[in-house]
């Protein structure tokens, strides 16, 4: 798997200061001034993680997260001065799996990053070792995580890594409430930071891709007024495993 980094922001200032130590920690980075340049270096390449600024000459971090998120689910993570929660919501909407405000501890970035990869490293890991096929099976929806994929009515689902995690672990808790710290924790990994509509945006936009190509599949992400979210199934239909 690769270990390539693209850092994507104007401030030279901000890039050497990623750059340096993203390389201590022995990743490979390469940089992009702004949104035109950044979309197409990630088109042609691909990239273990992409650090994204929001305010971007040419093509701002929005565009390039909703352009992208079309043809690949690059993990994204959003770098940002604006810390409005308009801005966290509307970062997350376009695909960024992760939010973090300016200023930021460089130290804190390369954490996040190295939590990012190492998820998506043991996803991998599983697909390519030999064991029974691991499947996750309802009526209207099945999870195969050894092909890290979505059926809905036996239509695929493209999803996000986050998104991807974020179903699978409530779907292997049938009918279980989660409150939001909760998953922030066990999906995010944050005991002591993050924001709970960071929560809210992933569950909706779960929802929607859902709900395109399957209303049943979508309805059993549900919203447990006050408290959380839950995947709920009928007793007769049990998941399978």
């Amino acid at each position: 798997m690769s270990n390539e980094i693209l850092i994507v922001d104007d401030e030279d200032r901000i890039r050497r200061l990623l750059k340096l130590y993203l390389e201590r920690e022995s990743f490979e980075t390469h940089e992009a001034r702004d949104g035109h340049e950044a979309y197409k270096m990630a088109m042609e390449h691909d990239y273990s993680c992409i650090l994204l600024d929001l305010m971007l000459p040419e093509m701002d971090g929005i565009a390039v997260a909703s352009r992208l998120r079309e043809h690949k689910e690059t993990p994204i993570i959003m770098l940002t001065a604006k810390g409005e929660e308009t801005n966290r919501v509307e970062g997350f909407e376009s695909g960024a799996d992760d939010y973090i405000v300016k200023p930021f501890s460089p130290r804190e970035v390369v954490l996040r990053v190295k939590a990012l990869l190492r998820r998506t490293q043991v996803a991998h890991t599983e697909q390519s070792e030999p064991h029974a096929r691991d499947l996750i099976e309802f009526e209207h929806l099945v999870i195969d995580n050894d092909a890290h994929r979505v059926l809905a009515d036996n239509n695929q689902v493209n999803l996000t890594p986050k998104e991807y995690e974020l179903l699978i672990f409530l779907a292997k808790t049938p009918n279980k409430v989660f409150d939001r710290e909760q998953l922030l924790k066990e999906v995010w990994h944050y005991e002591f930071y993050g924001d709970l509509r960071t929560v809210d945006t992933h569950v909706k936009r779960l929802r929607e891709k859902l709900n395109r190509v399957s209303e049943n599949a979508a309805q059993m992400i549900q919203t447990v007024w006050g408290v959380g979210y839950k995947f709920e199934v009928k007793s007769d239909n049990e998941p399978t495993q």
